[in-house]
């Protein structure tokens, strides 16, 4: 568990092709503070940290995670993001991030605003169910606010701190962005689901008796 706040920039320093999936080396001066089988958010993506080597860490991508984020396309010399997983006494100044990506996202369009830089960020349909105006967003981990939103479309205002401590300061329009919805609306909309399809009554309707 994450709650979007990112700790440091890494670089990567490998993106390797394996039987299944791909390993990345990222370099890092957070390698040092690592300890084998730790939970690191990788642009948004949980990954477990499988070998650390001086000033970098090792990670294994799955095919799964290769297919639901832009890991895959990642490039030697890349920054990324990078959050360890949070301690339960620490304050959660962003919101709960699993690093369970949903989708990616890609970026059309990035402007100033005032101090501030306001981005647009396409999505596919199947998030819209999961995005609010004034919500919350993972954008590559990120923990954003949904300023505006349209059928297809969010808009979040990044502030000067968050814009020159993240890898949003080196994205372009067409970048790929890994995307997770807060946790709590996806839980709402499945229970909404579960309601509708009115699984979570027996069939019968009536209480079934296991006792024999």
């Amino acid at each position: 568990m994450f709650n979007g706040l990112i700790e440091t920039l890494g670089e990567v320093a490998e993106l390797k092709a394996m039987p299944s999936g791909f390993r990345i080396r990222v370099a890092t001066p957070l390698a040092a503070e690592l300890d084998l089988g730790e939970s690191i958010a990788v642009n948004g993506v949980c990954l477990t940290v499988s070998h650390i080597d001086g000033d970098t860490f090792h990670a294994e991508i799955s095919p799964e995670t290769v297919r639901v984020t832009g890991l895959g396309a990642l490039e030697r010399g890349w920054v990324v993001n990078l959050e360890r997983s949070m301690r339960a006494d620490a304050r959660v100044g962003g919101h709960f991030v699993q690093g369970h990506v949903d989708a990616t996202g890609r970026i059309e369009e990035i402007w100033h605003a005032a101090e501030f830089h306001r981005v647009t960020v396409t999505f596919p349909s199947s998030l819209a169910p999961f995005l609010v105006r004034k919500g919350a967003v993972a954008v590559d981990g990120i923990s954003l606010t949904v300023a505006g939103l349209s059928d297809t479309r969010f808009e979040v205002q990044i502030v000067p701190f968050t814009w020159e401590h993240t890898n949003l300061s080196r994205a372009a329009t067409g970048s790929v962005v890994n995307l997770e919805c807060d946790i709590i609306g996806k839980y709402v909309v499945r229970a909404m689901e579960v309601g509708a399809y009115g699984s979570a009554r027996p069939r019968s309707g009536r209480t079934e008796d296991h006792d024999g």
